[in-house]
């Protein structure tokens, strides 16, 4: 069972199992038969990344995400929700009415704030640290005063209400707004839209390399967010006190085969794709960290330490994973027309993290905004190659920098993919103690 069940108490597990038990007969199309094989555009195997992130990364990145430099990340407030800004993505992203009448989404979706005192006094700390450094990469919002440090332990990314066309029209400006497309296409790229087809994909496989990864790793994200909401879904609250688990019923309507004409299986290979992607620049990224000049700082030396060493031997074994992305394929063109589509990437990203802002969960747009921000610098270090090989030991460069935020962002990010191919595989014990 999983951890969310495990969490439900023992007087709530009997339901749980019931309800488990009842809707498993359509996983192994899903699991087993549909989600297998190697993924386009690469000659990795899904068996193969199952088996590295079960064994070797998940358990290292959860520890990870539990030390105090990983788990508090600045969020900030966006004035588009809170002021009524006439920005564009507040109005089409929310609607006010549907947010007062979901009374959960407001309740399940609220960020818990708390924090003790003597962390308000490190993050003190920390700013006059980060402050000291050299600085070589704009810090975005980083020092808004709007920004605060939130617990991401305190924050886990679940079901929160937040749904229906609400969130579509987010996902919706996400996908018809940033992912690229011929001219001639007018149907919609959002994979939630009705009248798909395989018409659908025959102009995205026609698309260049780049293109077609740009969309992969869009799909795969929207994929891992629905993993983790069907994953924590709140089941039920017995006297004020929910309970959440995996919710079989959900899964079942955004990756069965049969309920979504084909596309879940799609989406779940995209969420390997992403994977594979972030993989990639973990391990590009190694040499970054690997410098004595840096340090993951949070005022205590020893936990510091213990937490570097935790991320370089993470490092090591993104290094030997065996068939890695190879990065090398995308932008080989001539160096004109390759640098304009860099450009265009990273102006893309940066407007889907515009688009995040607007979100009007609070909570779902702190994960959003995050996971967003980790993707970002992913493809950030994979464009820097060159910069990071010739980083001097004992000083900073102007070629390549990360910020503490980006830092978090980026293994965050990456602890939510590892945290999203886990949950698949606890579907697949779900399903064999059925039997």
């Amino acid at each position: 069972m999983s951890r969310g069940a495990r969490r439900a108490g023992a007087g709530q597990g009997a339901a749980v199992a019931v309800q488990l038990l009842v809707t498993l007969s359509f996983l192994p199309s899903v699991v087993e038969a549909q989600v297998t094989g190697v993924l386009d555009d690469c000659l990795c195997d899904i068996d193969s990344i199952d088996n590295f992130n079960t064994f070797k990364i998940f358990p290292k990145i959860k520890k990870l995400q539990e030390r105090d430099y990983f788990r508090y990340y600045k969020s900030k407030i966006p004035v588009g929700i809170k002021a009524g800004s006439s920005n564009k993505y507040s109005k089409v992203a929310n609607n006010t009415k549907e947010l007062e009448d979901c009374e959960q989404a407001n309740k399940l979706g609220a960020i818990n704030s708390t924090l003790s005192n003597q962390s308000k006094e490190a993050f003190i700390d920390w700013a006059r640290y980060d402050d000291s450094q050299d600085h070589f990469c704009e810090l975005d919002d980083e020092r808004s005063p709007a920004a605060q440090y939130v617990d991401l332990l305190l924050n886990p990314e679940r079901y929160t209400g937040y749904k229906g066309s609400s969130a579509w029209r987010v996902w919706n400006s996400i996908y018809e707004e940033n992912c690229f497309k011929p001219r001639s296409v007018y149907r919609p790229l959002n994979p939630l839209a009705p009248s798909r087809g395989e018409s659908f994909y025959t102009w995205l496989e026609g698309l260049c390399l780049e293109k077609r990864v740009f969309y992969k790793l869009i799909s795969g994200l929207h994929a891992s967010i629905n993993l983790h909401l069907c994953a924590n879904y709140l089941l039920e609250e017995t006297w004020g006190k929910p309970s959440w688990g995996p919710n079989m019923k959900e899964f079942k309507r955004r990756f069965d085969p049969v309920e979504t004409k084909g596309e879940g299986p799609r989406r779940l290979k995209n969420l390997y794709f992403l994977y594979l992607i972030e993989l990639r620049a973990l391990s590009k990224v190694a040499p970054y960290f690997e410098r004595s000049i840096v340090d993951l700082y949070t005022g205590n030396g020893e936990e510091d330490a213990n937490t570097k060493t935790l991320l370089l031997n993470i490092f090591q074994d993104t290094k030997s994973f065996p068939m890695h992305f190879d990065e090398k394929s995308m932008f080989a063109g001539d160096k004109k027309g390759a640098k304009s589509l860099k450009e265009e990437f990273r102006l893309h990203f940066k407007n889907i993290s515009r688009i995040m802002d607007c979100v009007g969960c609070d909570k779902c747009r702190l994960w959003g905004k995050l996971q967003t921000q980790g993707l970002g610098t992913a493809l950030k270090i994979l464009f820097s190659e060159k910069e990071i090989q010739k980083l001097p030991e004992n000083s900073p460069s102007k070629g390549f920098q990360l910020t503490r935020q980006e830092i978090v962002a980026l293994l965050n990010a990456f602890g939510r993919l590892s945290t999203s191919i886990r949950e698949l595989q606890n579907f697949k014990v779900l399903l064999q103690h059925s039997r």
